[in-house]
């Protein structure tokens, strides 16, 4: 197990890279856990994330002779960037394995760096065993993304920021893909603050360290279905797993749906964009049982495909009830459209789009049905919505969308 000595060499290190993340207040977050929520926003971070951290710690404790025989990583992305990036600044050689199904920005940003891209399988597993493959091949050095001590001795830097910024932290919650990130967090936490509260946040279609606590084993999942692709992970490492049992108090996960949720407010209440695997935190500090606490979040990276923004905002509001969709019967003679319209605009909502349907066949013969969807300020809007149009006598039906 890391000792608090390794951990402030790895920060001693790691000052010559890393740019400053300081915690960020969340008045929204707060408000909607009932504690003081802060955030650690390691996607503004050198690369992108957090793994620019235990990657550099990694390369740079490398022998001479291991330097030159260059490294190698398997990665879905952010550890791909921040092994491209230490080998970089020493001047070694890198290749990568990533995911066919990476982020083009994150496969493009690694090609920046001087690293060569290998894109192999369709999930992070299946490029961790091309990788392993290459290493013995060629004869490279392999820089695992979770289950290396030098690793989590970078990761664990994290931790020692926190609580010289904020020494009262009473929770840190914590993304878990491979468990990297929160083995040399939560490590270095409770040396310095044994009483502080680590929690691990995971997909619920990835829920690999849960299942291993569960069992009290490492497991394999057998599939790995989330939209947070960084932590699309099937098994966590076993060096990791003795880290979690140890110092890990609790494990959340988090639906697809609730990520959603928490991209929109990060975006619009902090003007922050993160990727989906990086607010795994964020969106579990509406799930937290402890109250009035003041609590860190993680946000541990910010590359995202810019098409993915875009779907992960509409898809947010509409979890949040900020678009609204709905069908509506009303009688086939003039007049009666515009009775509809003027009623949505005098509830102050917007009309995004209205379908016309007048052959939709009704259970009243006369009747024809309107596809409605409105923009509005979220669930209370609606209600009031709702409730205007059933004074009218109108029935509206909301419709489910199809939003993962």
């Amino acid at each position: 197990m890391a000792k608090l000595e390794a951990f402030i060499k790895a920060k001693e290190k790691l000052s010559k890279v890393l740019l400053e993340t300081q915690l960020i207040y969340s008045p929204i977050f707060s408000k909607e856990s009932g504690n003081k929520v802060f955030i650690k926003p390691e996607n503004l971070q050198k690369t992108g994330s957090f793994k620019i951290r235990g990657a550099y710690n990694k390369i740079s404790n490398l022998t001479d002779a291991e330097k030159k025989r260059g490294v190698i990583a398997s990665s879905a992305g952010n550890h791909a960037q921040g092994v491209a990036y230490g080998a970089k600044e020493s001047g070694i050689k890198a290749v990568i394995v990533m995911p066919k199904s990476t982020p083009l920005i994150k496969v493009e940003s690694t090609k920046q760096y001087g690293a060569e891209v290998i894109l192999h399988g369709d999930v992070y597993d299946d490029a961790f065993k091309k990788a392993k493959e290459l290493e013995e091949k060629e004869g490279y050095v392999f820089v695992h993304p979770f289950n290396d001590e030098d690793v989590l001795d970078g990761q664990g830097t994290i931790a020692l920021e926190i609580l010289e910024e904020l020494p009262e932290t009473d929770i840190i919650l914590v993304p878990i893909g491979g468990g990297g990130l929160i083995s040399g967090i939560a490590c270095a936490a409770k040396i310095l603050k044994p009483e502080i509260k680590i929690i691990g946040v995971e997909p619920e279609g990835a829920a690999s360290a849960y299942e291993a606590i569960k069992e009290n084993k490492v497991v394999e999942l057998k599939e790995a279905n989330t939209i947070a692709d960084g932590t699309a992970v099937k098994k966590i490492g076993d060096l990791n797993f003795e880290y979690i049992k140890k110092y890990v108090d609790e494990i959340i996960t988090v639906s697809d749906y609730e990520l959603m949720e928490a991209f929109l407010l990060l975006v619009e209440k902090h003007k922050i964009i993160a990727e989906n695997s990086g607010i795994l935190s964020i969106a579990a500090t509406k799930k937290l049982k402890e109250k009035n606490k003041k609590v860190v979040s993680v946000i541990s990276g910010g590359n995202i495909d810019v098409l993915m923004i875009s779907s992960m905002i509409n898809k947010g509001l509409i979890r949040r009830d900020r678009i609204f969709n709905f069908t509506v019967s009303i009688p086939d003679k003039p007049g009666e459209l515009a009775k509809v319209v003027d009623l949505i605009a005098e509830q102050g909502a917007n009309v995004i789009k209205l379908e016309h349907n007048q052959f939709k066949n009704l259970s009243r013969f006369k009747d024809i049905e309107l596809q409605i969807t409105v923009e509005t300020n979220g669930s209370e809007h609606v209600q009031n919505l709702t409730q205007a149009f059933e004074e009218k006598g109108y029935e509206i039906v909301r419709i489910k969308s199809k939003i993962n």
